[in-house]
């Protein structure tokens, strides 16, 4: 079974990568580009009847650091 986890920072974390991205789209002439945020997006192949709750708890323990990131589980 797929499911996949995105792990986003949370607002107000500052975010280099995508602040990074934002600049270099202008340099290409992509205007209008107010914001970028940068994230993840991890795909985990597992077995047959795993739960919601044990895809949490991969997240809490090491997926995101909930600190600072968020995220979103599709099952």
């Amino acid at each position: 079974m797929k499911v996949n986890v995105t792990v986003m920072l949370k607002d107000g974390v500052l975010d280099p990568q995508g602040e990074a991205v934002r600049h270099a789209l202008g340099a290409l002439g992509f205007d209008g580009v107010e914001g970028v945020r940068q994230g993840k997006l991890i795909e985990l192949d597992v077995a047959e009847g795993t739960d919601r709750a044990t895809v949490e708890a991969m997240c809490q323990k090491l997926l995101a650091n909930t600190v600072i990131e968020s995220y979103r589980i599709e099952m």
